[in-house]
């Protein structure tokens, strides 16, 4: 295990590469130079994000096209999960300086644990600030638009005014779609208004690898559709338009057996992902607790640099863990607040779970 590259082989460094095709500068470092050279210059891109598609996965049958189209590897950031990289994508920043940095956020502001994707407490609770203002201002969307950039997002209908598309995708113009066959056409009549950049969010791989598993039928389904749209994109985009993909995660399945339940002594708050358990309080108790479980613990000092480089986010080191539970390959835990159990897992430091792929045409 080893932590996330920011420094120009990573999602961040993906992203700042393209805001400084289209603006001239970006906040985070580019690509490096033999990465950079891949991706064809442009002044209009359809970046597709593929929820849950991490580099190994293409080794699936289904997936043979989106193979074809890989041409590196990068790192999704630390914790390996969607909210923490997709505002790395957003706000062009690494999780120290977006603040988003784990699925389940503490922060002694909330008043309790906050569930990044539904936008509320882990006790029910409702936030009282709103998700619009929770990343910096301005973000990625709002720095381009400024710049004379189109910002569009094609994603599920259902998401569209959520909590989770109002964090993210402030500034962006969203278009929503009802069947999967829209999703095509979307993007290519964004992608000829302006110049600028169109992203393309696919749940389907994250959803069934997550229900299902990586050995299933609906999973091998899921990959199929992802690759077929991205070879119909691949077609029917003109030549002038960049295509770039990527994921925000990669996927580990975990047997039934090898999920495992944590009960937090008193004093001590858990929260983070089921691969990765963020510990607030004492460390003693913390280190205590993984005592004869499959995980390692990770004290405070140990964690530099997981989360990326500073100037820090200012309520990051109150929402910086006092220490971290790394379960082993092969294992996850539950803990309060985080009971929801699935077969594909995510949120470690495992190739499995780190490694997303560079996709271009």
């Amino acid at each position: 295990m080893r932590p996330p590259s920011y420094d120009g082989r990573g999602l961040v460094n993906l992203v700042a590469e393209l805001e400084r095709r289209l603006r001239g500068e970006a906040p985070s470092p580019p690509l490096g130079p033999e990465l950079a050279t891949l991706i064809p210059g442009s002044d209009r891109i359809v970046f597709v994000l593929f929820d849950g598609l991490g580099d190994h996965q293409l080794s699936h049958p289904a997936a043979a096209p989106l193979a074809a189209a890989r041409m590196a590897r990068l790192d999704a950031p630390f914790s390996s999960q969607t909210t923490v990289a997709t505002a790395t994508l957003a706000s062009g920043l690494p999780p120290a300086r977006h603040g988003l940095i784990a699925y389940l956020l503490h922060d002694p502001a909330l008043g309790g644990v906050l569930n990044t994707i539904w936008w509320l407490r882990t006790d029910g609770e409702p936030v009282q600030s709103a998700p619009e203002a929770f990343l910096p201002s301005p973000n990625l969307a709002e720095r381009l638009v400024a710049a004379g950039c189109g910002v569009s997002i094609v994603l599920p209908a259902g998401f569209v005014g959520s909590p989770l598309e109002r964090l993210l995708f402030r500034g962006a113009t969203p278009f929503g779609w009802d069947d999967p066959t829209e999703i095509v056409p979307l993007a290519l009549d964004a992608a000829a208004r302006d110049r600028g950049i169109t992203v393309v969010y696919l749940p389907d791989v994250d959803a069934a690898a997550h229900y299902h598993g990586q050995a299933s039928d609906e999973y091998a389904a899921a990959l199929g559709r992802a690759a077929a749209l991205w070879e119909e994109l691949a077609v029917r985009l003109p030549e002038t338009v960049t295509l770039v993909g990527t994921a925000d995660h990669g996927h580990v399945d975990i047997p039934d057996e090898c999920r495992l339940t944590l009960v937090p002594p008193d004093g001590l708050t858990l929260y983070g992902d089921s691969r990765a358990v963020y510990v607030h309080g004492d460390p003693g108790l913390g280190e205590e607790l993984v005592d004869g479980l499959p995980a390692t613990w990770h004290p405070r000092d140990e964690t530099d640099g997981w989360w990326g480089p500073g100037p820090f986010h200012p309520r990051f080191e109150a929402r910086r863990p006092d220490g971290v539970i790394l379960a082993d390959p092969g294992y996850a835990f539950s803990f309060p607040g985080n009971d929801a159990w699935t077969v594909g897992q995510h949120g470690g430091l495992t190739e499995e779970e780190l490694a997303i792929p560079l996709l271009v045409r």
